[in-house]
């Protein structure tokens, strides 16, 4: 075997000892009695989310929370009808109107930032539109939050074989990457957040300054995870379970415009995005077209540990090869396309 192949054989097995130690210490939630509940906000920012709230509205009602209140910002579609609609029948719910967006603001940051500010509650829950609340979610968080920063990663849902291609293979290769044991440690690198579902007191959004500290991020969750870190909060993120799911994009398509705004800013720059995407032709892909097919076995279970870690279907995994080939269009979008987002672009880095 060549040095090119024992190097990606070095790579693939400390990925898939990292998904083993995580199989194991990757907290998940769970059914379950939880004690009483503190003040909960649940908030949720929403630009054109009409057709995503109409299936999660009912189970962040279900959830018991002091009260749930969605932005509408500056949406084009039916969202702020469709949440009067929901606020006439029941009185927890409340919609505000989001301001305008200012200058150096991202979307959400900005939506988020108005929510914290309306909100009652002791404990702001941040959760995106897009996020299925299970019956008993929010008892779960409540019992595994000890204060601080937790987050959840809901489970994919996905509504096609390319969407199955690519967007588990992005977002739960966390699962292989991170050791959960790292967040214990003190150091601002260590620290991981998923801004779909966030939990915090509201004093300790206040001392880590709130989404006004991360205005201009497009990944505020992984800004604040380290801001917390440095100023010696403590930051937990689980695994959603049976409780928590979410289809992030439509669409293949919309998941290359979803992803190639945030490849940049999240690989840092673009030598590491160029590395990024030969590393992983190079690891799961390649190995199958140049004759190395055990080479393809390992990055297949690895990924096959990972789905059953995240509660996604194990079939997921045998797409695994297609996945490098089919984010070739997110990192050239990365690269050299306008970071685009629901009618608004965003600067590069």
């Amino acid at each position: 075997m060549s040095w090119f192949w024992q190097g990606v054989l070095l790579l693939l097995a400390l990925r898939l000892l990292v998904a083993m130690l995580n199989a194991f210490a990757f907290p998940v939630l769970r059914p379950g009695r939880a004690p009483a509940p503190p003040a909960v906000s649940l908030l949720v920012p929403a630009r054109d989310e009409a057709t995503n709230l109409s299936h999660a509205l009912p189970g962040l009602l279900r959830q018991g929370a002091l009260e749930v209140v969605v932005l509408d910002d500056e949406s084009r579609d039916g969202t702020p009808a469709l949440v009067e609609a929901f606020a006439a029948r029941y009185p927890g719910l409340r919609l505000v109107r989001g301001e305008p967006l200012p200058p150096g603001w991202v979307g959400k940051n900005w939506a988020c930032y108005q929510l914290a500010q309306a909100a009652r509650g002791e404990v702001l829950v941040f959760t995106d539109a897009d996020v299925r609340w299970e019956e008993g979610a929010l008892a779960a968080l409540l019992r595994r939050y000890r204060g601080g920063l937790l987050s959840a990663m809901p489970r994919q849902r996905v509504g096609s074989v390319l969407e199955a291609a690519v967007v588990p293979f992005v977002i739960d290769g966390l699962l292989s990457f991170f050791p959960h044991p790292l967040l214990r440690l003190r150091f601002a690198w260590a620290g991981a957040s998923n801004g779909q579902v966030l939990a915090l007191r509201r004093e300790d959004y206040l001392a880590l300054g709130g989404h006004a500290s991360v205005k201009g991020s497009l990944l505020e969750d992984v800004a604040l995870a380290r801001r917390a870190k440095a100023q010696g909060i403590k930051v937990d993120l689980v695994l959603g379970g049976p409780l928590l799911s979410v289809r992030m994009y439509r669409s293949y398509f919309e998941a290359v415009e979803g992803f190639g705004k945030n490849f940049l800013p999240l690989h840092g720059n673009r030598a590491v995005l160029l590395a990024s995407a030969f590393y992983h032709l190079a690891a799961y892909t390649l190995p199958w077209l140049l004759g190395q097919p055990l080479l393809g076995v390992v990055g297949v279970l690895e990924r096959l540990l990972v789905q059953a870690k995240a509660g996604g279907p194990l079939t997921y995994a045998l797409l695994t090869p297609l996945a490098p080939v089919l984010l070739l269009p997110v990192y050239a979008r990365a690269l050299w396309g306008p970071r685009r987002w629901k009618g608004r672009v965003y600067p590069g880095p």
